[in-house]
């Protein structure tokens, strides 16, 4: 009989042990395409709902592989080589046109990823204040190109009236921060790293820039249609992490350098990137991932007027909220 005991506790405890193994074996798994490298602190919320469990609870073991920008994330998202992936809030503007079957299914945050810096000693207050200036911007086919493209429309410049200059990832805040350039149209990573090198910055605000879209999630026709679970529980989970940062900021610096290593040491740089997001990015925002409308059809205007898309697509083709209202 004690024997039998022995055998049957024994048997529990192995039991117990591989409860968590079964229930991993359980977790489906999933791409979710970046487009680009997840260790940048603009895809934190992304990590922490890695980091927190927020994709286990759902069920979902998430392998995050990077893309070569988000255009080229919609188009592998589009042509099925994932389910979904990250891009921006005007991406789908952009692919759309061109045939990409995507849609955004979430924005995070009200405000527009890119700022409009400038050097503490030669500040720029307005739009005009653009004219005859160097400034770099990462590329010529990127979101903060366009967006500075609007800012300066709102002063009737075009891009003649200054010396854009695409300077890559690193380029461009490396030549603003050596005040090669006057002004840089970036993110708020690079915005830390200027001033965590010793450049002094000045930000211009936003809302005297061009009204341009925070990051977004895009999914295809196709998944929207035949799998609306699966992006359900994946805007579910990644909405809990950009909501870790705006409500515990420094909890989730924490558990930010503890899910990506590399910036340890550079805590104060991070924490000040996850306060820029929670002022100008992820702020006022009455419903988390909500998608505003009339602001995509403004900035699809936009687009059509400088040609950088042929046609204007319908606006129920380019976003759905049927992820958020399926939140409440």
């Amino acid at each position: 009989m004690k024997k039998l005991l022995i055998a049957a506790m024994l048997g529990a405890c192995v039991s117990m042990a591989s409860a968590p193994a079964l229930a991993a074996d359980k977790l489906e798994e999933i791409t979710y395409l970046l487009p680009a490298p997840k260790n940048l602190p603009a895809f934190a919320p992304w990590i922490l709902a890695q980091h927190q469990g927020y994709f286990k609870e759902e069920g979902l073991s998430v392998n995050f592989i990077s893309g070569k920008g988000g255009v080229d994330v919609a188009k592998q998202v589009g042509a099925g080589n994932a389910p979904i992936g990250g891009a921006m809030g005007d991406t789908s503007i952009i692919v759309r046109a061109n045939g990409v079957p995507v849609k955004s299914v979430a924005v995070l945050g009200a405000g527009g990823l890119v700022l409009i810096a400038s050097h503490e000693d030669a500040p720029v207050d307005e739009p005009a204040q653009l004219k005859g200036k160097t400034i770099t911007v990462i590329s010529y086919a990127d979101t903060a190109y366009f967006s500075l493209l609007g800012t300066m429309q709102k002063a009737g410049l075009t891009r003649n009236d200054a010396d854009i200059q695409a300077a890559g990832p690193a380029g461009v805040w490396q030549l603003f921060a050596s005040k090669k350039a006057d002004v840089m149209a970036g993110v708020p990573d690079w915005v830390a790293s200027v001033r965590h090198n010793g450049g002094k910055v000045h930000l211009m605000d936003p809302a005297k820039g061009f009204n341009s879209m925070a990051q977004a999630m895009i999914a295809s026709d196709e998944t929207i249609k035949n799998n609306p679970e699966l992006i359900q529980r994946i805007v579910r989970a990644t909405l809990k992490g950009m909501e870790f940062i705006m409500k515990d900021p420094d909890g989730a610096l924490a558990a930010y350098i503890e899910a990506v290593p590399a910036h340890k040491g550079r805590e104060d740089e991070m924490r000040e990137v996850f306060s820029m997001y929670n002022k100008y990015v992820y702020a006022d925002q009455k419903v988390p991932g909500h998608i505003d409308a009339e602001r995509l059809a403004a900035v699809q205007d936009f687009y059509v007027s400088q040609g950088i898309v042929g046609k204007a697509t319908p606006l129920e083709d380019l976003y759905t909220n049927q992820f958020i209202e399926g939140l409440k």
